[in-house]
């Protein structure tokens, strides 16, 4: 009997930020689906946790995306490690919440650094590694914020359309060589920050909710099972696509 085509059996993931969040959901879908995964973040003991969680076909390396120095290195040792990697997915990203005004070139760039500059690194090297066996799943994560004009996000918004960009791009430069680059735009996506954040704002909240046709907040295992789906042989004619996986929000009126 012939393997689904979502099946993962025997593919290595990396898995930027893959310790909480969207990350951890991608990872625990992955798993699922039959991969091997390698988390990265900055924090040993959440990743730790992370691997503790998802089993022993999870292992972790601590890496700061922002470091770009450091990337070669890394997966260079993820490689020799647990071999070549079939999938990127780049979720890793940091936010911040100010007014156009308050924001500093400092913070700026530091949101660029790791969600675009990072990421471009990280996408360069496993690339070369894929190419050279014409085989690759590369995932990015943008978000609404790069399909429509929410406030006081302006640098996170810059990083993301920036990276919705660049997907296409990779996807002309890459798919080439055998490796498909896809973005998910995940829309509201229920987390503790999330719910927090929301609690403040109620009308925030009902406006999220209201524009959503399909209700609700999703989780991370929606983002994770859309992932599985572009990384795996089901897709296999897909690239250079942004996924919005949000219940509608960003058709809704």
């Amino acid at each position: 009997m012939a393997l689904s085509p979502f099946d993962l059996s025997g593919k290595l993931a990396l898995i930027t930020g893959g310790g909480t969040g969207l990350g951890l959901g991608i990872a625990e879908a992955f798993i699922q689906a039959g991969a091997r995964v390698v988390i990265t973040g900055r924090r040993e003991e959440v990743l730790q946790q992370a691997c503790k969680q998802l089993g022993p076909e999870a292992s972790c390396q601590v890496n700061d995306v922002a470091d770009l120095e450091s990337i070669p290195g890394m997966v260079q040792t993820v490689e020799q490690k647990h071999g070549p990697l079939d999938i990127l997915v780049n979720n890793a990203g940091i936010n911040l919440k100010k007014h156009t005004f308050e924001v500093t070139d400092a913070e700026f760039q530091a949101i660029i650094q790791t969600n675009l500059n990072g990421l471009f690194a990280l996408t360069r090297e496993v690339s070369k590694s894929m190419a050279k066996r014409q085989s690759g799943s590369i995932i990015m994560i943008t978000s609404m914020a790069a399909l429509y004009g929410l406030p006081l996000v302006s640098a996170y918004s810059a990083s993301k359309s920036a990276v919705l960009g660049m997907t296409r791009v990779l996807a002309s430069d890459l798919s080439p060589q055998g490796i498909r680059v896809n973005a998910i735009a995940p829309g509201f996506i229920q987390s503790p920050m999330l719910l927090k954040a929301l609690e403040t704002d109620p009308e925030r909240k009902q406006k999220v909710l209201g524009r959503t046709p399909l209700g609700g907040f999703g989780q991370p295992s929606d983002i994770g099972l859309a992932a599985v789906f572009l990384a795996s042989d089901a897709a296999r004619f897909i690239t250079g696509i942004n996924l919005p996986v949000d219940g509608g929000n960003s058709i809704g009126f």
